[in-house]
């Protein structure tokens, strides 16, 4: 066993020897730490060292040229108490920005594999003027007792994502946590998402990000703004501090896993929404805190002038297919798998990493192939926001590999224009009900490469969906000019909030039909967090930079929308109580047991006639008991009828097999607690031949 008397070298009072290339980043070695580091083009580096909070480094030490290998410089310092010390590296080499070079060894990097960051130990925690160094690596603390837990690997199939901003979760006062906006906090909610019946977090950027890098002020209420959605990374290896109650302490890593633990004994995964697209440096006249110091010219995609690629709409573009930066994804995302058990990852303008070294996409991406087939990362959920700022649209044609799954932004778009009437979208609602054939099928992909979503983070929440046609974003200071334009919502015949019954009891209603849908078709629902009672942004739809109350999630709302929250609950337990919604393979409008049936059906306000009419506005299909039984679920048909009509309609569902009638689980026309059942107590419909469907609502029914 090592120890500091094994020393070749010396520098003061330290004693260093000869460190490892591999693993990069700061490691334990006895008696010692190795700190690892590469670049292509420097032609120096030296370690810094501070201790925790100093303001001065207390030493500096530069690599030995023999400690280079390669292009990696590796040392072990003897004697270093690792919980009480912060490290950087200056880098020298050429400044020639024309060049790509940025090279400059006055300023002190980040270490792009640091496991803990310390700085922003709080949530809004400023950097000291003339702070020489705002963002520092530290080493966390490693043992963790997971004892028997490990990742779910639940079936895709099986998947209902919550999508949710983790201090938004719990910040507000009424959340009633000890540590309001923490890891910890997120812990004693659990309860609520075990409630609701979600079986999957999908979690807003939990990597380290400086929350005060924007600058812009409210116009409306004078105060400074700040990146609260986090989509701007420091520390690809480093989770929050300020998302830690104890993160003063420098244990944030430790709050993290306790909550991953707790949600996989709750029954939970944890897909964590990752961001490798660009980073916090910004463009030509962003910081320099890592990357642009360390390799610039390898870590971004730069045009002939040095200038850099903006496909991202954030000022840099990271050139993810480049060989050692692909090595890096693999890396951080192997570590959190690894580490903290995560169950799956969302990334973040996905398409980017598809693009070659000069921006252009590529045919077979090789970091899109090697996360696919990585033996780390082979039972981890891969989720693509397929597309980018660039304008690559990908939804459907994402390189999948078999393992690759997608937000499936062409569900939002269609459910959002049926839901509000538009004319000539039921055809496309066929597809999207189905899982989307007509975008997977045929590459050989499976409903589950959809993710349906009606809402998310990015846009209006499902009130504000129903309740403005317009964007409301005056307050982000930047005079409404962010945000999209074109949200296909409808405000059912008010802007803004109403005291008007009717509306209201309108907008209610339109929530329960997107709900109905979401939950009802085949592929993988995604709900988006406070959605399921009501929340609002105020028609704010790029709400980025609001750390707002409004912003966070109201637990008020569970008992004010108290019907909505029961509604959205029991259909969740429905979806799960039926196989038939939630089939692995596509159903294929034929009669595959012999039941008589076909394993979907489509149907009008007649049965067996469907109107795919242009000003059709209706819709209704029905599921086959035993084609759903042979998908391991109950025999039990499943009819569903949309209205999205002005006028109420009337329907005749099919005739079911002798001895069988229908059974009334939902109608979103009904006042709660009229409007949904539990399952296995829905209300059978003695004799129904004919069904009338309010306007603008939908209807489910079991038949047995």
């Amino acid at each position: 066993m090592a120890t500091h008397l094994d020393h070749t070298h010396t520098h003061g009072d330290h004693r260093l020897c000869y460190g490892h290339p591999l693993p990069f980043g700061a490691s334990h070695v006895p008696a010692g730490i190795n700190f690892s580091i590469s670049s292509t083009h420097a032609t120096a580096c030296t370690l810094v060292l501070f201790l925790k909070g100093a303001a001065l480094p207390f030493a500096e030490i530069p690599f030995p040229p023999e400690f280079r290998l390669g292009n990696v410089w590796a040392m072990t310092v003897f004697g270093l108490d690792y919980e009480e010390i912060e490290y950087g590296y200056r880098f020298d080499g050429t400044h020639d920005p024309r060049e790509g070079q940025h090279f400059d060894p006055k300023n002190i990097l980040l270490d792009p594999y640091a496991r803990e960051i310390g700085g922003r130990d709080a949530w809004k925690q400023a950097a000291q003027p003339g702070e020489v160094y705002p963002s520092r690596g530290r080493m966390p603390f490693a043992h963790f007792d997971w004892a028997h837990s490990r990742p779910l690997e639940r079936p895709e199939s099986e998947l209902v994502i919550y999508e949710m901003h983790l201090r938004g979760f719990t910040a507000h006062p009424s959340a009633e946590v000890k540590h309001p906006g923490t890891y910890d906090a997120m812990r004693e909610k659990i309860p609520y998402l075990k409630e609701l019946g979600v079986n999957c977090v999908e979690l807003m950027p939990i990597f380290e990000f400086d929350e005060l890098e924007n600058t812009r002020t409210n116009p409306l209420t004078g105060e400074t703004l700040c990146n609260y959605w986090g989509y701007s990374t420091l520390g690809f290896f480093a989770p929050k501090a300020g998302f830690a109650a104890t993160g003063v302490q420098g244990t944030q890593a430790h709050e993290l896993k306790e909550l991953i633990k707790a949600l996989h004994d709750a029954g939970i995964e944890v897909v964590l929404d990752v961001v490798f697209n660009h980073t916090a440096e910004g463009g030509d006249n962003g910081p320099t805190i890592s990357f642009r110091g360390i390799d610039n010219k390898t870590y971004y995609m730069l045009d002939s002038q040095g200038h850099y690629a903006n496909y991202t709409g954030c000022g840099n573009t990271v050139n993810c297919n480049h060989p050692v930066v692909r090595g890096f994804v693999i890396a951080s995302l192997r570590y959190w798998a690894a580490e903290y058990h995560i169950d799956g990852f969302r990334f973040d303008l996905a398409s980017v990493l598809g693009r070659d070294l000069s921006g252009a996409p590529l045919l077979n991406p090789p970091l899109l192939q090697a996360l696919a087939y990585d033996p780390v990362l082979a039972h981890c959920d891969l989720i693509a926001e397929a597309w980018d700022a660039g304008g690559l649209y990908q939804v459907g044609n994402f390189p999948s590999y078999g393992r690759w799954m997608e937000w499936n932004g062409k569900f939002r778009d269609a459910a959002r224009r049926f839901l509000k009437g538009d004319v000539g979208v039921v055809g496309e609602m066929v597809q999207r009900i189905m899982g989307s054939p007509d975008l997977y099928a045929a590459a050989g992909r499976k409903p589950t490469a959809s993710i349906n979503f009606i809402t998310s983070h990015d846009g209006f929440t499902l009130r504000d969906l129903v309740s403005y046609n317009e964007k409301h974003n005056l307050g982000n200071g930047e005079n409404n000019n962010d945000g999209a334009n074109d949200n296909s919502s409808w405000n059912c015949g008010v802007e803004g909030e109403t005291g008007e019954a009717a509306i209201n009891a309108l907008r209610l209603r339109q929530q329960k039909n997107a709900i109905v849908m979401l939950f009802v078709s085949q592929g993988v629902p995604m709900l988006s967090m406070g959605d399921e009672c009501s929340r609002t942004q105020h028609g704010n739809n790029n709400a980025y930079c609001q750390d707002e109350d409004w912003n966070w999630f109201d637990w008020s709302l569970t008992e004010k929308s108290a019907g909505l929250f029961r509604f959205v609950k029991s259909l969740i337990a429905f979806r799960k109580a039926n196989a038939a919604l939630r089939q692995p393979e596509f159903l294929t409008s034929r009669d595959c047991m012999g039941s008589g049936y076909p394993d979907i059906s489509w149907h009008g306000t007649l049965p067996w006639k469907p109107d795919w009419s242009l000003p059709s506005r209706s819709i209704a299909f029905m599921l086959c008991g035993r084609h759903g039984a042979a998908a391991g679920g109950p025999a039990h048909f499943i009819y569903c009828a949309f209205n999205m009509f002005h006028k109420p309609l009337d329907f005749t569902p099919p005739v079911l097999p002798r001895g069988q009638g229908w059974y009334r689980f939902a109608d979103t026309s009904l006042e709660s607690p009229d409007d949904v059942t539990e399952p296995g107590q829905e209300v059978y419909l003695d004799g129904l031949k004919q069904l009338k469907i309010t306007e603008r609502s939908s209807v489910i029914l079991l038949g047995r």
